[in-house]
């Protein structure tokens, strides 16, 4: 099994687990991620520096995964962006409660 098969059956099954609910998502639970043609799946954990994040994006079912890992403490956000107009993808934490939300996207 290639490394691209196992990236995107790791998503799958991590975006099954759970979705983000209006408080926002919760440990473990994947979130699956649109942002045009780039796709993937975004997770965190509770680590005693903070919420490790974990957001895996390619480009359609070939494109090379490309993984983020980012540690954020109550009040931090990660934006992520492409440079096409499909808008960016913002990661925030606000106390307890973790958002991942797409914003400034075009129609798409």
């Amino acid at each position: 099994m290639s490394i691209r098969s196992i990236v995107f059956a790791s998503a799958f099954t991590l975006a099954s687990l759970g979705a983000a609910h209006a408080a926002g998502l919760k440990p473990i639970a994947g979130q699956s991620i649109h942002l045009g043609d780039v796709s993937g799946v975004a997770y965190y954990t509770v680590e005693p520096e903070g919420y490790r994040v974990v957001t895996t994006l390619a480009q359609g079912a070939a494109g090379t995964p490309v993984r983020f890992v980012s540690v954020l403490a109550p009040g931090q956000r990660a934006l992520l962006s492409t440079p096409n107009q499909a808008g960016s993808l913002e990661i925030s934490r606000n106390g307890d409660s973790l958002t991942i939300r797409k914003s400034g996207a075009l129609s798409n």
